[in-house]
């Protein structure tokens, strides 16, 4: 599979451009550590009426890290691709950890779920049913462009991407169970102490 992949992320480099080159070396940053997630979630959580919105983020942000960083990654302890090819010259720093599953692509993925279930209930969730809908596409092409980017740079493998989407999918659609889950106890609650 290795050798069919590389042809793969060797073929992406026929695509190179200097335009390219900088536009992909740059928009991957956004993706470093989760940042414009983070950001994006913790923007929801101040403004009151997208608030949840913010909360299932977070949610799906954290179930993310504990299954792509902190037990796949090491788990599988997968090569990166430029240390297969040594031959490539890298535009980005040499990222230290394992490769497979991409987390830049894990964590675009986990908040393109969380934010497409989030619209899909919004009118039970209270949440504007129109930003909702504009937050999970844009979240869509920014997350399918930086999976694009890893490729691109040469630091993942396709099957890496695919993973990071599997596995942010997963952590999408948990974090969005977490949050469900803790509001029903919540009211629970809130009934009994009526």
């Amino acid at each position: 599979m290795t050798a069919i992949e590389l042809r793969i992320l060797d073929w992406i480099q026929t695509l190179h451009t200097p335009f390219l080159d900088a536009f992909m070396s740059a928009f991957t940053k956004l993706g470093d550590a989760g940042i414009v997630w983070i950001l994006l979630a913790l923007i929801l959580l101040l403004v009151p009426k997208t608030r949840k919105m913010g909360l299932v983020l977070m949610a799906a942000l954290l179930v993310d890290v504990i299954l792509c960083n902190g037990i796949l990654k090491n788990w599988v302890a997968r090569t990166r691709p430029f240390d297969v090819n040594t031959a490539i010259s890298l535009l980005v720093p040499r990222p230290h950890d394992f490769s497979f599953p991409s987390g830049h692509t894990a964590a675009s993925f986990a908040s393109i779920a969380a934010l497409y279930l989030v619209n899909r209930d919004s009118a039970r969730l209270g949440i504007p049913a129109r930003l909702s809908k504009i937050l999970w596409k844009a979240a869509l092409v920014v997350g399918c462009l930086l999976a694009l980017s890893r490729l691109y740079l040469y630091v993942h493998f396709p099957t890496d991407i695919l993973g990071g989407i599997l596995v942010g999918i997963l952590s999408g659609y948990l974090g969005y169970q977490i949050y469900v889950w803790l509001e029903s106890k919540r009211m629970d609650k809130s009934k009994r102490q009526q």
